[in-house]
Order: structure tokens, then sequence, then C-alpha cells
């Protein structure tokens, strides 16, 4: 019963999420670091939130005792309209920073990994083996328990779904060994857990909440008796939160214009608005949009405005606290310019993006702490100004993360190309903040040059035209299965390109739809490693001199080379850094990188990039897919194309599917458009 590779078929809404070991190293790695740090950060968002006395005032959760929430269900669902919670406290004046601050900064040791015993991985152990479950599990079941896992898991063998991977019918299968005929479809326990991970299946997905309804249709699919019950009792539980956001107030203008007509139009306009939805969320998201949306709030209000001459950004990043920057690859400069000419000021800047290029420093390695500035005596970021290439590529948490850890009057830049793909986690940060219009959006006019500029640009309004290539920067190479695919694919990393363009093997980047399939990534990388460091694989299936993707973290991939192997792990070369992955997270942290998903090789470019389209691709394409992959591409762009007019029917009609968040309606009822420049 091992767990499911939940990006099987393709990419879904989210990067794998790496397993955990049983056993951890002497000393924390780079992963353990930044995982270290986020929940340190993530903990003091919760204690902020706990001491809170009163809920954010729109898409605040409902909270209160189990018979509140329930009454509030119940409420709104029948058309009447809760009670209006409080309005948020404003955020007390920016503190001034001691110039002691400004010249001496802390940068505090890397707080340590939780530890859980092996006398807690046994006694799970045992538990998993009662009821036929894979022992394998018993160090990350412990990790996500916690100590008292193997009792938990005895009272309630549901709580097996917690671990990443593992489905329903598995789950189901372990507490029918368990519990013999006390086990059954209707049983509270497994509402409770199926209502959490239908929530948890929809954050794999970029989603923070789920309308109460899709809920429940996805609990009867999974032959829940009574749904409504179901989800009554998982909130009653505190399984879930839920929420409804405020229903928007009528213009007073827009009611006299309407009373004033004679001609039936009127009746239209009285008749009252669709209720807002009910939406239910787990706890660890909406702690964190509600922390974003005040965070940001508090930098609106605390920033000093200044007069800063030069270009648009410049002077927009000058007199407000949040910015918004729009534009392709090339645009990238604007806000790298801004971040010299701030420093030039004086001011104290960082310039982070999702991966290390451009001079800027991962937005992970900005918050562990192992890249970046210092902290302060209070552990904020010592920064002044903060910009953020990439913006798109930010989920809910970490946005929450990074906009915690800035002090109060720090200007915020979030620049990025909202065509391309969402985050890999839950939320759309960078799109909800454009369409709440709560801070300035600065749109670039620097186009991307050459064919490839052309051709990307093309796709973003939903085109895909024929470019002239004199220098060969697009090539169609088509293909008409696979297997063929596969072939043409390892002939143009290995022979054609290096011949034709002089770039040597290790600058092409393969990108392909999937992981699965004839011609995904695992079927690439296998076929690439043959013809290019063929080798038995000595360490977990690598060799030195193989091409990896690593995940330090949920999220984010890092392309490396292995150097080599010893009793602590596996030794990369990620970009000059050297990478230590201990020999227990190998597995789960660690693909073969000369093929990625779009979705990995998101925030990187390289000079050539091979694209790869089998006709089971098909299903997986949309706009931003084929716009994301297709500007990976620096110099040469490889298309191996085989699916036919699936290809410019994605790129017209492929639109991704929105993702259901409450960010927007958060940050609209802290900033008020008489707030917003």
């Amino acid at each position: 019963m091992a767990p499911q590779d939940v990006s099987e078929g393709g990419e879904g809404g989210a990067a794998e999420t790496p397993a955990s070991g049983e056993g951890g190293a002497a000393e924390l790695s780079d992963a353990q670091a930044e995982l270290a740090a986020q929940r340190e950060l993530r903990a003091r968002i919760e204690q902020r939130k706990s001491e809170r006395a009163a809920p954010v005032e729109a898409g605040g959760k409902l909270s209160g005792t189990a018979a509140d929430l329930l009454a509030a269900v119940r409420a709104v669902e029948s058309g009447a309209k809760p009670v209006a919670p409080l309005r948020p406290e404003v955020p007390a004046p920016a503190r001034p920073v001691p110039a002691a601050a400004r010249e001496t900064t802390v940068r505090p040791p890397a707080p340590a990994a939780p530890v859980v015993t092996e006398e807690t991985v046994s006694s799970v152990r045992q538990v998993l083996a009662r009821g036929g479950a894979p022992e394998a599990l018993a160090g990350q079941v412990a990790a996500v328990l916690g100590e008292g896992a193997a009792r938990a898991l005895d009272d309630d063998p549901w709580q097996l779904l917690a671990v990443p991977g593992v489905r329903p019918e598995q789950a189901d299968g372990f507490a029918r060994a368990l519990l013999g005929s006390a086990c059954g479809p209707g049983d509270e326990r497994r509402a409770v857990a199926l209502t959490a991970w239908l929530l948890e299946q929809a954050a794999l997905r970029g989603h923070t909440a789920l309308e109460i309804g899709s809920v429940r249709d996805g609990l009867a699919g999974l032959s829940v008796p009574e749904p409504e019950k179901a989800v009554e009792h998982a909130i009653s539980e505190a399984a879930v939160l839920v929420f409804q956001e405020e229903e928007p107030e009528e213009d007073e203008d827009s009611e006299e214009e309407g009373a004033g007509q004679d001609d039936g139009s009127a009746a239209v306009a009285s008749e009252e608005p669709p209720r807002q939805p009910v939406l239910l969320g787990l706890e660890r998201y909406a702690l964190a949009e509600e922390s974003l949306a005040e965070g940001l709030a508090r930098l609106v209000r605390t920033v000093e405005a200044a007069d800063w001459e030069g270009p648009e950004l410049v002077r927009a990043a000058g007199a407000h606290g949040l910015v918004l920057h729009t534009g392709g690859e090339a645009a990238r400069a604007e806000p790298a310019a801004l971040a010299e000419a701030a420093r030039e000021r004086g001011l104290r800047v960082a310039l982070a993006a999702h991966t290390a290029r451009d001079g800027a420093v991962p937005v992970t390695a900005l918050l562990s702490g192992t890249a970046g500035p210092g902290r302060d005596e209070e552990g904020l970021l010592a920064l002044d100004l903060l910009v953020v290439l990439d913006a798109p590529q930010l989920d809910v948490e970490a946005a929450a993360l990074l906009v915690e850890a800035l002090p109060d009057g720090c200007r915020l830049v979030l620049g990025g190309d909202p065509l391309v793909l969402g985050a890999a986690g839950p939320g759309r940060v960078f799109a909800d903040l454009l369409a709440a219009r709560v801070a300035p959006a600065i749109a670039s006019r620097t186009p991307d040059p050459g064919p490839i500029g052309e051709l990307v640009s093309g796709i973003g309004i939903g085109e895909l035209n024929q470019v002239e290539a004199p220098g060969k920067e697009v090539v169609i190479v088509p293909v008409r299965d696979a297997g063929e695919a596969v072939h043409r694919t390892v002939q143009l990393v290995a022979d054609s390109i290096p011949r034709a363009l002089g770039l040597p093997a290790d600058r092409t980047q393969v990108i392909t739809v999937g992981h699965g399939g004839a011609a995904g990534t695992r079927a690439l990388n296998a076929a690439l490693k043959q013809r290019l460091n063929p080798g038995p694989g000595r360490f977990a299936g690598y060799d030195p001199g193989d091409r990896v993707a690593h995940s330090p973290a949920p999220g984010r991939t890092v392309p490396g080379t292995v150097v080599s192997a010893d009793a602590e792990g596996l030794h990369l070369d990620c970009a000059g850094e050297r990478v230590v992955v201990p020999k227990e997270r190998v597995e789960g942290a660690l693909r073969h990188g000369w093929a990625l998903t779009a979705h990995q090789a998101a925030g990187a470019r390289w000079p050539a990039a091979v694209v790869v389209l089998p006709g089971d691709a098909a299903a997986g394409l949309s706009r931003a897919w084929v716009y994301t992959a297709f500007g990976r591409a620096e110099r040469h762009l490889s298309i191996v194309h085989g699916v036919d007019q699936a290809l410019p029917r994605a790129v017209a009609e492929g639109l991704t599917p929105e993702r259901t968040t409450r960010l927007r309606p958060l940050v609209e009822a802290l900033l008020h458009e008489e707030d917003t420049p």
C-alpha cells in the first residue's frame, strides 16, 4: 500500500512534497534549515493570531464554539445575513529603526528541527504492521502526527491520510484491518479525515479554500452517507474552518438611478445580488492569508512617503509601501535597477527571486537566513526595501512568512509576469493583489527581444504565430509517437544543438508536461542519462555527473549536478554552491534533472530549451503552460511536436482554472478604495 505519486499524470497545481526520513544528520541540512525557519515564523504568526481580540472584517473565520460555526453555516445558506464581525485594528505607527540596527545585524543560528524519537517511530511501525500498511511509512507518520502518533493512529486509523500520497482507499483498508466490523463508510472519524483530505488535495491544485458544495460533492463521491452532516461534524471538530465574505454594499447613486427609471429595469436593479459562497478551508492557509493581508496593510500604512526621482517604478516605490510591477523576462531589469538605485541612496536593500539568478537570492534562502541580510534585534529582516522577482511563484505561505519578516516602514516591490504558471503551492498572491487594486501597478513597456520573445508574446494574447528565425532560434521537430519524441529529444540535446549552436548538453534544458507517461520526465531522464552519463547508479540510482533536480522545500526546485557520494549523503553542485542531501532524503527530495516539468522550470532560464509535447500531453496543455515552457529558452527553442492541433487550441482556448482564494477580499477590506493611490 505504498503512497501514490500525486503528480504521476501531470503537474497539477503543486510540486511534489519531499518525503520525510526516519533519521536525521547530526547537523542541519539546507533543507532542514529552510523548513525549520518557516516553522519558526509560522509559529509567530499563529501566536499573534491567538492574541487578536477580533477576527478580520471580510472573509473572517466565523470563530467561537462549534455551535456558533454550525449556526453560521445554516444562517448564510438559508439567506440570513451573518453577524458582522468587528473592524480590524489599524496597525500602530511605524517603530523607529535604531541607528545601531542599521549598522549591525544579527544572523541567528538556524532553529533546531523537531526531533522524532526512535521509540515513537518503532511504536508507529507496530501499528502500521497490524493494519497491513507499509512499515516504511513510520517515519513520515511520526513526523506528521508527532510524539503521540501511535496512539492517535490506533484511535483513528484515517489519520493515515495526513501522510502525503496516501489515498482514501488505502486508509479505508488500513482502518478495516484495525477496526474490523466497527469500521464503516459513515464513521465520523472517516468523515472528518476525508473532509480535511479533500481540502489538502485542493491545496495541491492551488486552492486555499473550497466552496462548501464542492466539499459535499467530494464526500459523496467517496461514499460518505450524509455529506451535509459530515461537513457539519468536521466543522464542529475544528478540523476545518468556515468563511463567508461580506456582501458588497450597494451604491447609493445606482439605487437612486434605478428608482427613477420607469421602463421595468428598476425591478431588475432591485433584485438582491447573489449571496457570496460559503467556503471551507484549513487553518494553516487561513492563518497565512489573514497574516499576509494584515502584513501588507501594515507596510502600506507605516511607510514614510518620499520623492524619489527616476522612472515611474522608482517614483512609485518612493511614495508607497507596496508596489506591483508586471512585464516579461526583459522587464526584470527594471526592478533590479530600482534595487541598485535604492542602495545608492544608502538604503538597506535585498533583491530576491524564486531561483538564484540576475543577482537575486532565493526567497527561501532569504527566509532561512542562509543568504541576504541578517535579522535585527527583533528578529526581523534588516531591510528598508525588498524587491521580489518572480512574484507569481510566491505561494500564500511563503508570501506570509516573507511579509511577516519585514519591519514596519519597509517598502515591498513585487514584480513578475502575470501570464506564467502560478505558484506550485496554494494561493495566487500576485494575481489577487493585482485584481484588488490596492497598490500602484506599473506595467513595463519593455518587450522580450528576438524570435523567441515574439513567439512568447503572441502566446500571451492567445495567438500561436509563425515567426522568422534566421538564426535557428525556434525549430519545430514533428514526431508521431512518444517513443519517437524521446529519441528525437536525446538527439537534439546530445548532437544537434551542440553541433549547430555550439552549446554543450548541460546548457540545454528539456521540459515536458508531467513526470509519468511514455515521454514524461522519468522516461526522458532515463534515456538522457543513458546517452550523456551512463553508469550503474551506485547511490540510490545516481552517479557523479548526473544532472538532478533538488527539492529542498515543497514547491522549490534547484537544478544541480552530482559531485560525489559518501556516508553523509549525496554531494551536489548547485550553481557553484555545495549542497549535501542526506541519504535518507535522497529518494524524496531528488530527481534526475535533464528533463523537468514547466512548474519545476518556472523562474529559471537556459540558453537552450527543448519542449517535448507527445500525443498524450494534450490534456495537460494550457496557454499558461505553453507560455511558461517556451519562455524558458534564451537563445534557442526546439519544440518536439506530437500534439497536432491541440497546441494552437491550448494557446487560444486553454485558460488555467481559477484558484479559490480569500486574499483579495481580505486586502480589499483592510485597504479600502479611498486608500488606493
